[in-house]
């Protein structure tokens, strides 16, 4: 197994400080002594500590995006499932860190959206992929009559994902995952019924 570099050092290290601590809470030095490298070296290899969040925030996606292919994109599994198991994997990760993290692009859009363009582009990015795949999975469900025809499966994928923030976010201040399971509960017993 080769040896991981300083960048990805660095990379993972701040991953999981901002994840527990946020962004702002976070700074440059609290990422490389939690790695392990020389001071010199973030500046090696970032420019600036923008341009890192931007690629904590990309390794984030491509874990979420695993979850999303496992479960709302899973054409194999019925569609209501599917959706179901979308929150109960991202719950159960949360759940590993005692509901103290929370979800990272929640964390990221409540703090730093508003100080940094470039990150609040990238958010707007994440969230619309997020929406397409809910959306899609919402398609499949009117397709198979499982939802009604005429069913707004955009506007529905936008508020689904919208409250399951503001779930997270609540969890995460209560350390509670009931938050998450109040939505859940209600989602599928008047909005997906």
């Amino acid at each position: 197994m080769a040896r991981a570099s300083n960048r990805e050092k660095l990379l993972i290290a701040g991953l999981g400080l901002i994840h527990e601590h946020g962004y702002n809470a976070t700074s440059v030095r609290d990422v490389v002594r939690a790695a392990g490298v020389p001071q010199g070296c973030f500046t090696n290899h970032f420019t600036s500590k923008e341009a890192f969040g931007l690629e904590v925030l990309g390794l984030y996606r491509a874990e979420k995006r695993e979850d999303a292919h496992k479960t709302l994109l899973d054409d194999n599994q019925p569609p209501l499932e599917r959706i179901r198991g979308y929150i109960d994997a991202r719950t159960e990760r949360f759940k590993q860190n005692g509901m103290r993290c929370g979800c990272m692009f929640g964390n990221f859009a409540a703090e730093s959206s508003s100080d940094s363009e470039a990150i609040r582009l990238e958010l707007l990015d994440i969230f619309a992929e997020s929406r397409r795949a809910m959306s899609y999975c919402l398609e499949a469900a009117v397709r198979l009559g499982k939802l009604p025809k005429g069913f707004d499966c955009h506007e529905a994928a936008a508020f689904i994902l919208s409250s399951l923030q503001g779930a997270f976010l609540a969890a995460k201040t209560e350390r509670t995952p009931e938050p998450v399971e109040r939505f859940k509960k209600f989602l599928f017993a008047s909005v997906l019924r």
